[in-house]
C-alpha cells in the first residue's frame, strides 16, 4: 500500500487538472467544484493542500465519519447550524426571529476564526443538501462580507455527485421544494450567485481494467450498454459461497441486513469471542466512531481495517480485508490474503480535532478534543454501500437489488479494483440504477465546459483587484463613524464635553479626505491589475499602491485616531452612553485592522504576504483606552461649580436611596440650575424636568445649594425674598420602586439599577397592587390568579407556605405574593 500511495502522488504531479485546481486554490478567490470518478486522487489532493497551501483553512464535511476521515469537523457542527430545513434568510435574519429555536449565539472565538478564514473546503460535497450550503453562505456573509458570496472566503467543494446524494425526508422537501429545484448543492442560491468552476479529474487511479473502467462510466453516465449490461450479468453468481481464505466482503444497502450476515457468521464460528473496549476521552460524538466501542471478534473473523497503519511499516490500509488468527496479551493477529506472516494489530487513535486561534502566532489551528482508542477492525463479512464509500477492495459481493438512491450501484461497483473481483448476489435491475436527471444534466454541463489557462489568468487578476477594491475601502469605518455622529447630535442636550463637536468636525474631514480619495483611487487600480504587464512585476503599480497607503495611513491618524485619543464627555444617560462607547470601540477596531492592511503595503502589494497579515489584523486584539474626562465642564455651563456640588449631591443621594442617579435629577436639569440659579419652588417649576413632585422631594435640597452658592460668590439675592423653609418629605423607597415601573422598566431593571434584591423590588410593587395603584394581571396570569385564590381562601392569607405547597413549582412566591396583597385590600 506504502508504494502504490507514493506511486499515486507521483502520478499526480503530472496530471493537468489537478494542477490547474491547485493553481486555483491558491492564486484565486473563485469557488471550485472539484469532482472526478471514483479512484481519481480527490481525497489525496485534500491532503496535499493542508500540508502545503498558505491560505488559512477549514475542512468540514457533512456526516461525523467523513470529517475524521478528511481530518475536519462536521458542517453542522463549525457553523452551528440547525439539522433540520434551513429556509433562505433564516440565518441572515436571526434577531427578526428571536423566538425561533434556530437561533445560536457564536462565541467570540468562532467568529474570529470565520473573520480570518481564506478557504472552506467542503469534502463529500455530493451529500450536502442545497439549504445546508446556502446556511453556510449567510454564516460567512454575517461575519464576513454581507454583499459577497460566501462572504467573500473562497470556497473547495470535493465530491462526486454520481455517489450518496444528499438525505431529504418527505416533510423535509414539501418545504424546500418551495425554493430549491433539487435537493443538490448546484441547487442552492449560493452556488448559482458565485463565480464557480468545475474541475473534473479524469485519471482512474484504482483500476486499471479499462473494460471495467468503461462500465463504470456508462453506469455513472445513465449510459448502460447492452454489451456492458451483458458483461455485468456474468457476474452473477446468487449461489456464490467463498471460502473465508478468499476474502470476499459483501456490500448491501441497508444497515440492518449487514449486520445480520456479520451476526450469522460470527455465531457459526466455533471459537470463544474476545471482547475489546474502546477508550474515549474528551470530545468524541458516537456518530464518528469509525468502529464498534465493543468491539467482538472470534479467530476466524473476516475482518476490515478501518484505518492506515500508522506504524512505519504500513502494513495495512482502511478497506484492507483479513481474517483473525489468534490473539496475543496486546495484539490481535490479521492474516491478510496474499501474504505469509500474519499482521500484529495494536489499537489505534482517532482524534477529534476543533478549530481555534493561536493566540500567539494567529494562526488557524487544529485543537484534539477527543481522542477514541481502539484496535482499527470491524467484522466485514458485511457493510452497508454507504459506509463503503471512499475505499478500495480486491474481492466483493454487491447485494445492490435494494438499492433506493441515486449513486448506490455506482458506489458499490466502483469499489473494486477489477471486474474480475466483483461478484453480483442479486441482479442489477435497471429500476436499481438510479440515476438523477438533474444530476446527469450539471455533469454533462462540467463535462462540455473545463476550465481554461485564459480564466485561471482572468480569476487571478479578479482576486487581486478584489483585495485591492477592499484595501481602500472605507465604507464600513463610515457606516460606523456616521452612526456615531448621528447619536451625539441627535442627543446634544444629554451629553457635556466636546466628543460631540470633535466627531462632527473629524467626519466631514473623513469623507473628504479619505472616503471620497478612496472611492476615486480604486477605479485607477483596476487599470493596473487587468493591464498587459502583471501586477507583481508592475513598477508604477507597486509606487502608486505604496504611495496611496502612505497617505491613507496619514489621514487615518489624524481623523480618527487624533479625534478618539482625547476628548471630554459626560452624560446621566446610560442607554445613550453605554451606544457612545460600543460605536467609539467599533470604530477604533475597525480603523486598526484597516490601519494594519495599509501598513502591509508600503512597500507594495504581494499576495501571500498580504493575506496573512490582514487574516492576522482581524485577530489582533485592539485595547482602547482613550484620554477621556469624565469631569466635563462645557462652555454653556455659567456657574461650573455649582453643578460640581449639584452632581456630588445627586450622587451622594443616589447612593443613599439605591436609584439611579437620573431618577433624582437629570443632568439637563442640573445644567439648567447651574445657569438660573433658582431661589424659590417657584423658580424651581422653570427648570426642565422639575415637577410639582419632585421638588416637594428634593427642592429645598436644591435652593440651599444654590443659596449657599449664591453668597459665597457674593452675587446677592437679586431683590429676592426667601420663602419660607420647604418640609420636604423624605423619599420613600417604594414610591421610587412605583415611579421606575410606571416609567416602563421591570423589575429585573429596577433591581439591577437600585441594587436591591428582586424580592424586595417585588414586594414594593405588591404593595402597589393592594392598594390598586397596579393591575393584578400586569403580574400574573388569569388563570393562575383564580387557582391561587381558590388557595388562599383554604388556607387564609396570613402566610403564603401552605398555598405555595399546594400549588408547586408552576407558581412562583412573586406570583402568590401579587394576590396575597391584592386580597388583603380588596372586598374578596
Amino acid at each position: 500500500m506504502v508504494s502504490s500511495c507514493s506511486k499515486e502522488l507521483y502520478q499526480m504531479e503530472s496530471n493537468s487538472q489537478l494542477k490547474l485546481a491547485h493553481q486555483f486554490v491558491r492564486n484565486t478567490n473563485t469557488t471550485i467544484f472539484l469532482t472526478g470518478k471514483a479512484g481519481t486522487g480527490k481525497t489525496t489532493f485534500l491532503r496535499q493542500l493542508q500540508t502545503e497551501l498558505p491560505k488559512r483553512m477549514v475542512v468540514v464535511a457533512p456526516t461525523g465519519v467523513a470529517a475524521i476521515n478528511a481530518g475536519g469537523v462536521t458542517i453542522h457542527s463549525f457553523f452551528q447550524l440547525p439539522f433540520g430545513p434551513i429556509l433562505p434568510g433564516q440565518i441572515l435574519n436571526e434577531k427578526a426571529n428571536a423566538n425561533e429555536a434556530s437561533v445560536r449565539k457564536y462565541r467570540k472565538e468562532k467568529i474570529n476564526l470565520i473573520k480570518s478564514l481564506d478557504l472552506l473546503i467542503i469534502d463529500e460535497i455530493s451529500m450536502v443538501r442545497a439549504d445546508l450550503l446556502d446556511g453556510i453562505d449567510e454564516v460567512l456573509r454575517k461575519f464576513k462580507n454581507r454583499n459577497l458570496p460566501f462572504g467573500g472566503v473562497q470556497v473547495l467543494m470535493i465530491g462526486d455527485l454520481q455517489q450518496l446524494p444528499p438525505v431529504v425526508k418527505n416533510e423535509e422537501w414539501s418545504l424546500l421544494s418551495q425554493h430549491y429545484e433539487t435537493a443538490f448543492f448546484f441547487s442552492s442560491r449560493a452556488f448559482r450567485s458565485c463565480q464557480h468552476i468545475s474541475i473534473e479529474l479524469k485519471h482512474v487511479y484504482r483500476q486499471k481494467d479499462q473494460d471495467f473502467i468503461k462500465i463504470l462510466n456508462e453506469i455513472r453516465n445513465n449510459q448502460l450498454s447492452r454489451s456492458s449490461f451483458m458483461e455485468l450479468e456474468k457476474r452473477y453468481l446468487p449461489n456464490f459461497d467463498p471460502n473465508q481464505e478468499e476474502g470476499y466482503i459483501t456490500l448491501t444497502t441497508h444497515n440492518a441486513r449487514a449486520q445480520k450476515i456479520n451476526d450469522e457468521k460470527l455465531g457459526k464460528l466455533n471459537s470463544k469471542t474476545e471482547s475489546f473496549s474502546a477508550i474515549i476521552d474528551g470530545q468524541f460524538p458516537e456518530y464518528s466512531y469509525p468502529t464498534d466501542q465493543d468491539l467482538k471478534l472470534k479467530v476466524g473473523a473476516q475482518v476490515m481495517f478501518v484505518k492506515n497503519d500508522s506504524s512505519p511499516e504500513k502494513l495495512f490500509y482502511n478497506g484492507k480485508i483479513g481474517s483473525v488468527t489468534g490473539f496475543n496479551e496486546d495484539a490481535i493477529l490479521v492474516q491478510c490474503d496474499g501474504s505469509d506472516s500474519e499482521i500484529e494489530v495494536h489499537p489505534e487513535e482517532w482524534q477529534s480535532i476543533k478549530y481555534s486561534i493561536n493566540q500567539d502566532s494567529k494562526e488557524i489551528q487544529e485543537d484534539v478534543v477527543g481522542q477514541f482508542t481502539q484496535y482499527p477492525l470491524k467484522l466485514a463479512w458485511a457493510i452497508t454501500i454507504h459506509k463503503s464509500q471512499g475505499l478500495t477492495f480486491e474481492k466483493a459481493i454487491i447485494d445492490a437489488n435494494a438499492a433506493f438512491a441515486h449513486g448506490q450501484v455506482y458506489v458499490a461497483l466502483s469499489r473494486c479494483k477489477s471486474l474480475e473481483g466483483l461478484v453480483l448476489k442479486s441482479k442489477l435491475s435497471e429500476s436499481g440504477m438510479i440515476c438523477d436527471r438533474s444530476v446527469s444534466q450539471f455533469t454533462q454541463y462540467i463535462e462540455n465546459n473545463p476550465p481554461k489557462q485564459e480564466q485561471l489568468e482572468i480569476a487571478r487578476r479578479q482576486f487581486q483587484f478584489q483585495l485591492l477594491e477592499e484595501l481602500f475601502s472605507y465604507s464600513d469605518i463610515n457606516r460606523i463613524y456616521r452612526n456615531l455622529n448621528r447619536q451625539l447630535q441627535d442627543n446634544l442636550k444629554a451629553f457635556q464635553g466636546n466628543l460631540p463637536e470633535k466627531i462632527k468636525t473629524g467626519f466631514a474631514d473623513f469623507q473628504t479626505d479619505i472616503l471620497t480619495v478612496g472611492d476615486k483611487f480604486v477605479p485607477s487600480l483596476k487599470n493596473y491589475c487587468f493591464g498587459n504587464e502583471k501586477l507583481d512585476d508592475n513598477k508604477e503599480a507597486q509606487e502608486r499602491i505604496s504611495k496611496g497607503c502612505k497617505y491613507f495611513a496619514d489621514k487615518l491618524d489624524k481623523h480618527v485616531f487624533s479625534v478618539l485619543n482625547d476628548y471630554s464627555l459626560d452624560t446621566d444617560n446610560q442607554a445613550i452612553e453605554k451606544v457612545i462607547a460600543e460605536y467609539i470601540k467599533q470604530l477604533y477596531e475597525l480603523t486598526s485592522v484597516k490601519l494594519t492592511c495599509i501598513k502591509a503595503c508600503f512597500e507594495g502589494f504581494k499576495l501571500d504576504s498580504y493575506l496573512d497579515i490582514r487574516a492576522k489584523a482581524h485577530l489582533e486584539k485592539y485595547s482602547f483606552r482613550a484620554k477621556r474626562k469624565r469631569d466635563v465642564v462645557d462652555e454653556n455651563v455659567e456657574h461650573a461649580a455649582l453643578l460640581r456640588k449639584l452632581k456630588n449631591w445627586r450622587k451622594e443621594l443616589s447612593e443613599k436611596m439605591s436609584a439611579p442617579a437620573y431618577m433624582i435629577a437629570s443632568q439637563r436639569s442640573l445644567v439648567d440650575i447651574a445657569n438660573m440659579l433658582p431661589c424659590s419652588a417657584e423658580q424651581l417649576k422653570s427648570v426642565k424636568g422639575f415637577g410639582k413632585k419632585k421638588i416637594e422631594r428634593y427642592g429645598a435640597d436644591v435652593i440651599k445649594l444654590v443659596m449657599e452658592y449664591r453668597q459665597e460668590k457674593g452675587l446677592g439675592m437679586l431683590n429676592f425674598a426667601p420663602e419660607p423653609e420647604v418640609k420636604v418629605k423624605k423619599p420613600n423607597t417604594k414610591e421610587v420602586t412605583y415611579d421606575m415601573f410606571k416609567e416602563g422598566k421591570n423589575v429585573r431593571e429596577i433591581s439591577a439599577l437600585r441594587n436591591l434584591s428582586q424580592t424586595t423590588i417585588e414586594s414594593h410593587l405588591a404593595h402597589y397592587v393592594g392598594l390598586g395603584m397596579l393591575d393584578l394581571k400586569d403580574f400574573v396570569e388569569s388563570d393562575k390568579i383564580e387557582n391561587i385564590k381558590k388557595q388562599f381562601k383554604v388556607h387564609g392569607t396570613d402566610t403564603i407556605n401552605p398555598v405555595k405547597e399546594a400549588l408547586g413549582s408552576k407558581y412562583t412566591y412573586a406570583e402568590l405574593r401579587y394576590v396575597q396583597a391584592f386580597l388583603r385590600n380588596s372586598k374578596e
